[in-house]
């Protein structure tokens, strides 16, 4: 049951990494946006190419692939974002968030949200970061896998354990309970037998052939830092509270440091949410395709006011965008 959404005042803004992605998303949007469709517009002409077809027409396998599902997946949140500001300006509210934070590459989406990347940087470094993901991983294979009923702690003794096989650590600690490990395909496969015996709730292989957020990425990240290198990274409009330890950045070389250190380091998502809620957040709203983050804060902290908007909840055709709007007391 969803939760009842209170008047609030700060208003913290996360957007979802690689795996929320599905055909169709931001497709609705687009008809009843205008925002929206130039977001998609702008993308397909920055790119050559016809990401907003791939976004809403698939096919599936094509758009799953680790150099398509980052930009399609940026792109969708940039448009929600987008439209979002539109709505607000309509009902003449001010569209102020307080915080921004993205999982893993949402990190890159929460930077442009926040005005430290501009659009076009933040699509050409997302579309970067894909492909140079997808090609450390045809160098360096390894995979993921999800582990579920098990403490932090203990996933932890596992890792260490297995690693005596080849590098394999925890690359998301999203909520109590919830972890992620990656690395190399001997280690990995023994943490998920210990996982196993240590009685873990479910152990489950994420179909990924890379080991993201590990050290099998260390030359996508030297390829991103030296991308990085490039462009401007601008003070936030706002604090981001990044992945890599839950820190509040605040200038630009903060953000630029972060999204150099993101691929080979964990994602600390709880941590990063409960550092959004001690500095005053008292609303989550999740931007972009899906509600995974959504779930995750709700285990996180069940007391907080939390809710995605989306096409899966056909977004601004539903009532749960009035109610978001009419928290914005």
């Amino acid at each position: 049951m969803d939760q009842e959404l209170k008047p609030w005042s700060r208003l913290a803004l996360i957007f979802p990494g690689q795996g929320s992605q599905h055909v169709g998303m931001g497709e609705k949007l687009a008809q009843v946006s205008r925002a929206a469709r130039e977001v998609f517009r702008r993308a397909d002409e920055l790119l050559e190419r016809n990401l907003s077809k791939l976004c809403w027409e698939g096919p599936a396998e094509e758009l799953e692939s680790t150099r398509n599902q980052q930009p399609a997946s940026f792109v969708t949140s940039i448009a929600w974002l987008e439209a979002l500001k539109e709505r607000w300006a309509a009902i003449g509210r001010p569209f102020q968030p307080y915080l921004y934070a993205g999982h893993s590459m949402g990190e890159f989406t929460a930077a442009v949200a926040a005005e430290s990347l501009t659009f076009e940087d933040g699509l050409r470094l997302v579309e970067a970061r894909g492909r140079l993901m997808e090609e450390a991983g045809q160098e360096n294979p390894g995979g993921m896998a999800s582990i579920l009923g098990l403490p932090e702690e203990k996933v932890l003794e596992i890792c260490a354990e297995a690693s005596k096989e080849g590098y394999v650590g925890l690359a998301n600690a999203n909520c109590e309970g919830q972890s992620v490990i990656s690395g190399y395909l001997k280690p990995l496969k023994l943490a998920m037998e210990l996982a196993e015996k240590a009685k873990a709730r479910r152990v489950v292989r994420l179909p990924i052939s890379i080991g993201s957020h590990s050290p099998l990425m260390a030359k996508a990240s030297e390829g991103m830092a030296a991308l990085l290198d490039r462009v401007k990274v601008m003070d936030p409009i706002r604090p981001l509270v990044g992945n890599v330890n839950a820190d509040l950045l605040r200038t630009g070389a903060e953000v630029c440091h972060e999204l150099k250190e993101q691929l080979t380091h964990g994602v600390q998502w709880q941590k990063t949410i409960e550092r959004m809620r001690d500095e005053g957040a008292d609303m989550f709203l999740e931007v972009g395709p899906g509600s995974v983050l959504t779930k995750l804060v709700r285990r996180i902290d069940y007391s907080v006011n939390s809710v995605a908007i989306s096409d899966e909840y056909e977004g601004l055709l539903t009532e749960r965008w009035a109610l978001v709007e009419a928290a914005a007391r």
